[in-house]
């Protein structure tokens, strides 16, 4: 009797165990993203990383190599380039992010009105857009600073303007395969007004790719503007603009490499980083 109460005694049935369900990061989101918060927190609080002044000059310490003391080594009026190209950071990104605000808005503007209105306000502005496009970006960055004169305020509207152009076509060109779709015509049977649709239905469906373009154009802006302050044209010294340092150090390549090096490395990291 005992052995069959034990042979008839049910099993207990585990279960398997769980998979983590834990995604792994790849590295391509990753880097980038980490990148992305170290220019972040250099721009906002600067003092954190680099707590030294970014002005202050020690001739007697100039050209000093990299070491424990200066990471990126001194220039030629002995200031640390680790701390200037950190605190140059500020300038940099906000040049981009305000240029790109610019470019993005002033071609959200002239692509909804070409996409949106007449053949004859379609073809209006579309002339316009091929007459900049006839000028190189950076020829008509060139040509906006040469009327309102250098600083950082004229890089910043000089790049905005000269990218607008293309992210004004490409708004164009949304908003037109909106402008087709089923549920716009549905809703100007309805007899919805035109600020209705553009509110309701142009905006949000422009909005993922507007996105898109703003996370590109932004290294793309600091680029630019880099290469501008390079050229004498953005930032005056001895603010610790990227470009601007870039230009300060090009003297001295032979014997202090690190003076053009590291903010160039940071350029290049801001522009390669910010696309995630």
């Amino acid at each position: 009797m005992t052995q069959t109460l034990h042979a008839t005694k049910p099993s207990v049935i585990t279960a398997p165990p769980l998979r983590s369900r834990r995604r792994k990061i790849r590295p391509t989101i990753a880097i980038p993203s980490v990148i992305v918060g170290f220019l972040l927190l250099a721009a906002i609080a600067p003092t954190v990383i680099a707590p030294g002044d970014p002005l202050t000059m020690q001739p007697a310490n100039a050209f000093a190599s990299p070491s424990f003391a200066h990471p990126f080594g001194t220039d030629e009026s002995g200031r640390d380039v680790f701390t200037r190209v950190i605190h140059g950071a500020r300038d940099s990104l906000s040049i981009g992010l305000m240029a790109t605000v610019i470019g993005v808005g002033l071609g959200l503007v002239l692509g909804v009105i070409a996409g949106w209105g007449s053949r004859v306000v379609d073809f209006g502005v579309n002339r316009i857009l091929e007459v900049l496009f006839a000028f190189p970006s950076l020829l008509l960055a060139l040509l906006v600073i040469t009327i309102l004169g250098p600083g950082e305020m004229a890089i910043t509207l000089a790049v905005g303007l000269s990218t607008a152009p293309g992210y004004a076509r490409i708004i164009r060109s949304q908003v037109r395969s909106i402008r087709t779709s089923g549920y716009v015509e549905a809703s100007i049977v309805q007899g919805r007004s035109r600020w209705f649709l553009i509110r309701r239905h142009v905006l949000p469906n422009v909005a993922a790719p507007l996105f898109v373009l703003v996370t590109l154009g932004i290294g793309q802006a600091i680029v630019w503007a880099s290469s501008l302050s390079f050229l004498g044209l953005g930032t005056t010294p001895p603010s610790p603009e990227w470009g601007s340092m870039l230009a300060a150090g090009r003297g001295h390549m032979s014997i202090a490499w690190w003076i053009t090096l590291f903010p160039g490395l940071f350029i290049v990291l801001s522009a390669a980083a910010t696309p995630i």
